[in-house]
């Protein structure tokens, strides 16, 4: 089977930073995320979670810089851009685990997005994952051995 040859999708908000500066990798930073009023009876009963995913589109990201490797050097090495975080994709999907720190009608206050100011929002979840009368939270994990190497 083939991938459809377009998906059309629309944003249900926009985030907005204090600072358009700010360094967006600072877990510590605040966000807000404002829902459209056409989605706001999708957030009721979001501020009984601690946690959300918030999905976005990384709009900035040129078709140019857009690849299938991420170049490596040492310690890294070469690797396909689907293993890893790098927002220079096929499709410039984000996804960020973000604390959510309190919500305001429509708005989300949320704590560790790495979106810029004006990403569109294209969908929230809340964490962690839940099937079958089972929470679903990930605490065996492997990563890869040079990142043990990375920024020491």
């Amino acid at each position: 089977m083939r991938p459809p040859g377009k998906i059309e999708i629309c944003p249900i908000g926009v985030v907005h930073r204090q600072d358009s500066d700010e360094d967006i990798n600072d877990r510590n930073l605040v966000s807000k995320i404002m829902i459209g009023k056409q989605y706001s009876d999708g957030l009721l009963g979001i501020e009984d979670w601690s946690h959300l995913y918030i999905i976005y589109w990384m709009d900035r990201i040129s078709d140019e810089k857009k690849t299938l490797l991420c170049p490596g050097n040492e310690p890294r090495p070469t690797v396909g851009i689907f293993a890893t975080r790098a927002p220079i994709r096929p499709n410039p999907i984000g996804l960020t685990l973000v604390e959510l720190v309190r919500r305001e009608k429509d708005v989300l206050i949320v704590k560790g997005l790495d979106a810029l100011d004006g990403t569109p929002v294209l969908d929230i979840k809340p964490y962690p994952y839940w099937v079958k009368g089972r929470w679903i939270i990930v605490t065996k994990y492997r990563t890869p051995a040079y990142f043990g190497k990375i920024n020491k």
